[in-house]
């Protein structure tokens, strides 16, 4: 066999140092399921926003006029926006793994020559996009209720995205971590749903007593909130350093995790 039939062998069984056509693979294999479910994807944010403002902007918003001279309907869109993009993100992320253990075909994902980074790529940014579409949908049907004025665009974005891939990060490590489809439930429902409530999603967290205030400023969903309404406003509950500061410490802590759980193989084959 001469020489340069021997490399072009060899060649072709070469794996690329970044395997983009696996990342593809797994994202676009991701949104066509949420393709599949268009519809009701959409329509769910549209009509949850709707009754959002029917019920806290205007039964609440009557006795509320204003929160830190913002009216009170314009002031809960960030914190409403918030609220479905960290359940989205986390829900997405955590389900679109869950599935390849859940049925087996995790073994095949495993074996072949993908890293775990093109892995993670692929399935989280899947998630983040399928949660950004339904931010920016809400934020859409937000405004027709009542005006908006965003002071900080480019902020508001990055905001958007850094929240969105940093809650899908945390949903593939809870999509490692369930054992079965109530652990998926678990989080989005009994801690990340309180923890935004509590936030002050729906109210400022100076309207809190000092003591109680001084509690809250330990959720961490507090300075996600904070930060993404002083890039609406330019007003927020903490300082939009500690936020920003927050929301990365919370996005390195996500990648140490992955890192660890793919060095380990923690929870990965079962």
């Amino acid at each position: 066999m001469s020489d340069d039939v021997s490399e072009r062998m060899s060649a072709a069984f070469v794996v690329p140092l970044f395997n983009r056509r696996a990342v593809w693979a797994i994202y676009r294999f991701e949104l066509a399921r949420f393709g599949r479910t268009l519809f009701t994807s959409l329509l769910t944010p549209v009509i949850t926003t709707s009754l959002y403002f029917v019920v806290f902007g205007a039964a609440i918003g009557s006795r509320m006029s204003e929160v830190g001279g913002v009216p009170y309907g314009t002031f809960i869109v960030p914190g409403l926006i918030m609220l479905s993009l960290l359940t989205e993100s986390l829900s997405n992320a955590s389900f679109g793994i869950f599935f390849p253990k859940f049925t087996g075909t995790i073994y095949e994902l495993l074996s072949a020559p993908v890293s775990a980074f093109e892995i993670v790529l692929g399935y989280v940014g899947a998630a983040a996009t399928k949660s950004v579409i339904l931010g920016l949908v809400i934020l859409a049907t937000a405004s027709l209720f009542v005006p908006l004025k965003i002071m900080h665009p480019a902020a508001m974005v990055a905001f958007l995205l850094l929240t969105a891939v940093s809650f899908s990060l945390f949903g593939f490590i809870t999509g490692i971590w369930a054992k079965g489809f109530e652990h998926l439930q678990f989080v989005p429902m009994l801690v990340i749903t309180p923890l935004t409530f509590l936030g002050g999603a729906f109210y400022s967290i100076d309207m809190l007593p000092p003591a109680w205030r001084t509690i809250t400023l330990f959720n961490p969903v507090v300075y996600l909130i904070s930060g993404f309404r002083w890039s609406f406003y330019g007003s927020s509950d903490v300082s939009v350093g500690w936020s920003l500061a927050a929301t990365l410490g919370f996005f390195a802590l996500c990648l140490v995790l992955i890192v660890w759980i793919f060095k380990t193989g923690y929870r990965l084959k079962n």
